[in-house]
């Protein structure tokens, strides 16, 4: 039984453009200069640093290694180390669904509010703009009791053009996409910061930020938030990049990309810092206080504080809103694309449907399940407490087991060591193993520990126990479940094109970590090129 050829990226910098824009996302501009102002300032800067090269960017070489060996979905590519592992894939491909769901309300909001910034429709009162008039929120969790229009229509546009992009295909579509958008993002946003670096208080809010506070180095906690940013901010721990890497060439630099595309995003964030805290120095300046009580992050950062800068510019109000809501909106479109790819690349290898009949397929029901909860006057309780459990409990602890059965369960790092260094610049060394084998899982356990200490003893923003459980641990636990579930069925297809590689690679399998022959098929990958573990899904 044959597969269908596996399409490819048609340059190494268009894939790179699409892994930097699935790794700049809403996280770089409204988290980073909040968890780097409060764990240390300008001093955060180095376990940041330390973070990346010894966890961020060894665990995303290793989902570039899997996705480039396995040319497949997370779920095929997990199977064919060990048969069991396909659920770990599919665990990842459920933490997907649910944060495409949440995350695709967000970019809505944003393009609204890059309208609203015109003509600065909140007034004198940005919160109860957002939360009573736009929102029209509920003050209280619960079953949703109606719909707000002015949501649920940019909510519908979001999802039409994201599956647009992903109906025309990986090289057409979502490289494309990302050719033009990340370019124009970074410009965008480079003015946005110029204009914040000319406010009155700018100077401050940047002392702010970079004043060092060395001391702050010797607690456990900034190095836990250090490497908890990294791990979310480079799009780790998903699938994302085991699926994004499955469709590179045979020849592809794997090292010098990761180190591209994390860099890059560091560089972002850093950017996003300096913008962000030059607008709250002026915002201080102009309230007669000090930085730290304007300092703020998230959804406050983005739709109150940011819009009660914009009213308070004594020139350009409207240029500097329509800047920094557009850079929201096109760093989330480029995000949720790769999310929702990762549903669409596992449905199509476990199928064999096409990409069209795909993507109407799951993505139709991705984005109707996201119009149908969080439109509501409910919404955003739902979206505060998703958010909050599927990444402590759902991509930071699927990232753990990763590390864990790669490293440990089936020993895996030498193969992939071997496998990445045939193709790439930079070869790995001992350096990598131990990253992955103890520092990156160890890590990741000690953080895991905290957020359970913290969350059995309080409730998370003092929501009822209830609304926790069904909409925080029971979306959290049910992802696993889910993942569970699928790995039981059956998967003929799969396991005949197992056994036809099985047959052609049996003899030769950890031997040839890698073929370096140019596929004779431009855009498309042959099947044939897959090279299973021996004791891996034969």
């Amino acid at each position: 039984m044959g597969q269908q050829p596996r399409e490819q990226w048609g340059t190494r910098a268009g894939f790179l453009m699409a892994a930097i824009g699935s790794a700049i996302g809403l996280g770089n501009i409204w988290r980073f200069p909040y968890v780097a102002y409060e764990n240390g300032g300008g001093a955060f800067l180095l376990p940041y640093l330390i973070a990346m090269l010894t966890a961020g960017i060894p665990l995303l070489i290793l989902e570039y290694g899997i996705g480039h060996r396995y040319r497949s979905s997370a779920p095929l590519s997990y199977r064919r180390i060990r048969r069991p592992a396909e659920a770990l894939g599919w665990w990842q491909v459920a933490i997907c669904f649910v944060v495409a769901i949440y995350y695709a309300v967000i970019i809505a909001w944003s393009i609204r509010y890059t309208w609203f910034s015109i003509t600065q429709a909140w007034g004198n009162d940005p919160d109860g703009f957002f939360f009573n008039d736009f929102l029209q929120m509920n003050p209280e969790p619960g079953p949703v009791s109606g719909y707000v229009s002015g949501v649920a229509w940019p909510l519908i546009g979001v999802w039409l053009v994201a599956l647009t992009i992903l109906i025309i295909g990986v090289r057409r579509g979502i490289e494309i996409i990302n050719r033009i958008t990340i370019p124009l993002l970074v410009l965008l946003f480079g003015i946005m910061v110029i204009q914040a670096l000319t406010l009155d208080g700018a100077a401050t809010g940047l002392n702010a930020f970079f004043t060092p506070d060395w001391s702050a180095m010797l607690t456990g906690k900034v190095w836990i938030a250090a490497y908890g940013h990294v791990f979310f901010s480079l799009s780790i721990g998903f699938a994302i990049m085991v699926t994004y890497a499955s469709y590179l060439k045979r020849k592809s630099d794997l090292t010098g990309s990761a180190m591209v595309a994390g860099f890059a995003n560091a560089s972002f964030e850093l950017l996003a810092g300096i913008g962000v805290f030059a607008a709250l120095g002026f915002m201080a300046a102009a309230a007669g206080t000090a930085v730290d009580e304007v300092a703020t992050s998230g959804i406050g950062l983005a739709f109150v504080a940011f819009p009660q800068i914009i009213s308070s510019l004594p020139f350009g109000g409207p240029l500097f809103g329509v800047l920094f809501f557009a850079c929201l909106s096109i760093a989330g479109v480029t995000s949720l694309i790769s999310i929702v790819q990762v549903i669409v690349s596992a449905v199509q290898d476990r199928t064999g449907l096409g990409r069209t009949q795909t993507v109407a397929l799951v993505g139709g029901a991705t984005a109707l399940a996201s119009i149908l909860l969080f439109p509501t006057h409910e919404g955003l309780h739902f979206l505060d407490v998703f958010d909050r459990f599927i990444n402590q409990y759902g991509i930071a602890l699927a990232g753990l087991v990763l590390v864990v059965f790669i490293a440990w369960g089936v020993r895996r790092l030498k193969l992939f060591q071997a496998h990445v260094n045939a193709v790439s610049s930079i070869h790995l060394g001992t350096w990598w193993r131990v990253t992955l084998g103890a520092v990156t899982p160890i890590l990741l356990g000690i953080m895991m520990w905290d957020s359970l200490r913290i969350e059995l003893t309080e409730n998370y923003e003092g929501y009822p126990t209830g609304f926790l459980l069904a909409a925080g641990w029971g979306v959290a636990i049910g992802a696993i479940v889910f993942g569970i579930i699928m790995a039981c069925f059956p998967w003929k297809r799969a396991d005949a094109i197992a056994r036809d590689d099985a047959a052609r690679t049996r003899d030769k399998d950890d031997q040839a970590p890698v073929q370096l022959e140019e596929p004779e098929q431009v855009g498309t990958e042959p099947a044939t090129d897959h090279t299973p573990d021996k004791e891996g899904d034969h």
